[in-house]
């Protein structure tokens, strides 16, 4: 038996002894500075399983509770492992363990109680008032309950105001938080960003207000709500847009691959490729202008400062755009590179991940059975724990209801 599922049959379970929550974590003495803290991870699909995932990556032990249908995740694929999971699922739920219940159930929220009695950091991304109603209430029951309890609620637009409660989705608030409407060429249609930068941003966002949690927690004693939102997280990453609207009053416009103010600081087409070029003050362009050959258009009133390249724009990249044209990219990378110019091929995922800097930076790891992206927080005098690959739903169920107390007889009547 591996899951808990409903059953018209179900009764009630009389535990032969007292269960211990806290058994439920194993004591891993994994290496980091969250090592001992034990966060119970009920989210799914990505911001709250990633921020569950970071804080597994220093050490803490997670524990992943999902439903027996399982974190929808495990099915958006291909493509999938050996085992079945898909590459999405395992990017977002490494290295935890991870049990199943059906909480649609009076006995899989039983269990649930004493987890939740028993942690110290708690992430969920339930519909809004869903854990209320089956019972579990942050501040009228969890809290008074287990005053530590760090508690981290990730919903889409907040559970109040004019919009809380509405479900979010990164796509959906891309396009409501204003990101889309500047992504995209001028004449084309607003894209959507490539990577859901919305559920990224908001898991980092739940994975810092964690900590400062934690820190406060030393000081007081006390836990607290840790509140995120997707709308937040898109508001937050609206620069220099936002910014410029503020004080400007102009909207905002897609700009491509350029930038709304600085120019030259672009994509260009090489001899063999795509090739990015930041020529963000007067010394990197002086510098980009001797590389190319044209040192005398530092003095073209056109072009001396940001502000007149800016206004000039196309006239200069209509001059500087065929001589960049004419290089391959390792030969123009290497000068520009010595005198200063900040620029990089537009490389392939693959590319990027097998450049020997990222390998050294052990940001893409292959080891111990665990392959894929490394931790991207490095600390001086602390280690980060080792990864393990994600697992099946339910993979540790027995295990853990074993530890807790519950007896075969127990755990088979769940079943």
């Amino acid at each position: 038996m591996s899951v808990f599922t409903s059953s018209s049959e179900a009764t009630a379970v009389t535990p032969p002894v007292v269960i211990d929550g806290r058994a439920a974590w194993r004591s891993t003495d994994r290496d980091g500075v969250l090592s001992g803290l034990r966060v119970l991870d009920l989210s799914r699909v990505l911001a709250g399983p990633y921020a569950a995932q970071m804080l597994a990556d220093h050490g803490a032990d997670v524990l992943k509770v999902e439903a027996p249908s399982g974190d929808e995740t495990r099915g958006w694929g291909p493509p999938f492992d050996e085992d079945g999971i898909s590459a999405y699922y395992g990017g977002m739920n490494h290295s935890k363990d991870n049990i199943c219940l059906d909480l649609r159930t009076e006995q899989g929220r039983e269990v649930l109680g004493h987890l939740l009695n028993a942690a110290d950091i708690v992430v969920e991304n339930f519909k809004a008032g869903t854990l209320a109603a089956w019972g579990f209430d942050y501040e009228s029951v969890l809290a008074p309950a287990n005053p530590g309890m760090i508690y981290c609620r990730i919903t889409g637009f907040g559970v109040d105001g004019p919009m809380g409660g509405l479900p979010g989705y990164d796509a959906v608030l891309q396009s409501f938080g204003g990101l889309m409407s500047v992504n995209g060429y001028p004449e084309g249609n607003p894209l959507r960003v490539g990577v859901p930068i919305v559920d990224i941003v908001a898991a980092n966002l739940a994975f810092s207000g964690v900590l400062l949690a934690v820190l406060d927690r030393t000081r007081t004693g006390n836990g607290q709500l840790v509140d995120i939102a997707l709308l937040d997280a898109v508001i937050s990453i609206l620069h220099p847009h936002a910014a410029n609207w503020t004080v400007s009053g102009v909207v905002p416009e897609r700009t491509g691959e350029l930038h709304p103010t600085v120019v030259p600081y672009q994509v260009f087409a090489t001899g063999d490729g795509d090739f990015f070029i930041s020529a963000a003050n007067d010394r990197q362009f002086a510098s980009l202008a001797a590389v190319l050959g044209i040192p005398e258009i530092i003095t073209d009133p056109r072009f001396v400062a940001n502000r007149d390249r800016h206004k000039h724009r196309e006239e200069l990249i209509a001059l500087i755009a065929p001589l960049i044209a004419t290089w391959r990219r390792e030969e123009l990378g290497a000068l520009l590179t010595e005198a200063g110019v900040p620029c990089s091929p537009v490389n392939t995922v693959a590319q990027a991940l097998q450049s020997p800097q990222v390998r050294h930076r052990e940001l893409f790891v292959e080891r111990d059975g665990y392959r894929g992206i490394g931790v991207p927080i490095s600390l001086g005098n602390a280690k980060t724990a080792a990864q393990t690959p994600a697992v099946k739903c339910g993979a540790h169920t027995v295990e853990v209801l074993a530890a807790m107390g519950y007896d075969a007889e127990s755990i088979d009547t769940l079943a």
